[in-house]
C-alpha cells in the first residue's frame, strides 16, 4: 500500500480534524512509498526504532509521535538520533494521539472498558469528542477488588487513594487513559464512585479524599497500550497489511 494511500485510510477512520491536539496527526516522517510491514507500539521511542529495523518494517504506527507542542524545535540530541534512524532507514512515521484515544471501537478509553468490563453511558465532558469518560461497572465491586481486577487485565499494580468511605461499592466510573488526572474533579462533579487514568499528581490525592471518590493510577503506559494494538489488527483485517504490535515496556 502507498504510504499516502495508508494515511487517507488512517484519516478517514479516526476523524483527526475533529478535534485540536498537541501534535500533528498522520504521516509525521515519510519514509517509502510502498508500505507492507508495519510495526505499531505506544510511543515511538529509540527503542521501538531498532526493533522496526530488525524487522524490516516500512512504517511505524504510533499513539505518541513527536513534534509536540512546545517541545524545542531543533533536530538535535534524542530527537535527531530518532528522526536519523527513521529516515536513514526509509521508515515512515505515523503517530495519532487524540484522535486515538477518544474513538468509539477503536480508542483507548474503548479498549480499556471492554477489558474492565465497564458500560459506556457517554463522555464527562459533554459532548462527542470528550477525552474522558464515564460508564457503569457489569459487576459492582470493592475498591480493593476493582483494583485487584485492574491489576490482572494489566499486569500492572494500580496506585488506589480511597476515599474516607472505603467500604462503598463501585458502581459508575469515569476514566481517562494516560494523562488524565485532572479530570477527577469533573468525575466527581457527575457524582461518580471512581475515577481511573494512568498518572497521578500531588494534587489527585486530595480531590479523591476530599470529594469521596476513588482513584486509581494505572499507568500511562499500561493504559495505552490497546488502541494502537487494535487500531494495527484493524488494519491488518480489513486492509490485509503485515501489522505486528510490539510493547517496549514502561513503567510509568
Amino acid at each position: 500500500m502507498n504510504n499516502i494511500q495508508l494515511e487517507t485510510i488512517l484519516n478517514e477512520k479516526l476523524s483527526p480534524q475533529l478535534i485540536k491536539d498537541y501534535a500533528p496527526n498522520g504521516l509525521q516522517v515519510e519514509g517509502k512509498q510502498e508500505i507492507q510491514k508495519i510495526i505499531t507500539g505506544v510511543t515511538a521511542s529509540q527503542a521501538l526504532i531498532e526493533a522496526a529495523i530488525e524487522k524490516k518494517a516500512d512504517a511505524i504506527l504510533v499513539h505518541h509521535g513527536y513534534f509536540w507542542r512546545g517541545e524545542p524545535e531543533p533536530i538535535r540530541g534524542m530527537k535527531g538520533q530518532r528522526i536519523r534512524s527513521l529516515i536513514k532507514n526509509d521508515i515512515n512515521l505515523f503517530g495519532y494521539h487524540l484522535p486515538l484515544d477518544i474513538h468509539p471501537e477503536l480508542g483507548n478509553n474503548a479498549q480499556l472498558a471492554k477489558l474492565l468490563g465497564i458500560k459506556v453511558l457517554g463522555g464527562l465532558e459533554g459532548h462527542a469528542q470528550s477525552v474522558a469518560m464515564y460508564g457503569e461497572l457489569e459487576t459492582p465491586m470493592s475498591g480493593k477488588e476493582l483494583a485487584n481486577l485492574i491489576s490482572q487485565v494489566l499486569d500492572r499494580t494500580p496506585l488506589h487513594i480511597a476515599p474516607c468511605a472505603q467500604n462503598t461499592k463501585i458502581s459508575t466510573i469515569g476514566w481517562c487513559t494516560g494523562g488524565g488526572q485532572d479530570y477527577i474533579d469533573l468525575a466527581a462533579k457527575f457524582g461518580l464512585d471512581a475515577y481511573l487514568s494512568g498518572e497521578i499528581s500531588e494534587r489527585t490525592t486530595y480531590s479523591a479524599r476530599e470529594q469521596n471518590i476513588h482513584y486509581f493510577a494505572a499507568g500511562h503506559h499500561a493504559t495505552e497500550r490497546y488502541g494502537i494494538k487494535a487500531l494495527g489488527e484493524w488494519l491488518s483485517e480489513q486492509h490485509g497489511l503485515d501489522v505486528e504490535f510490539i510493547d517496549i515496556d514502561n513503567p510509568v
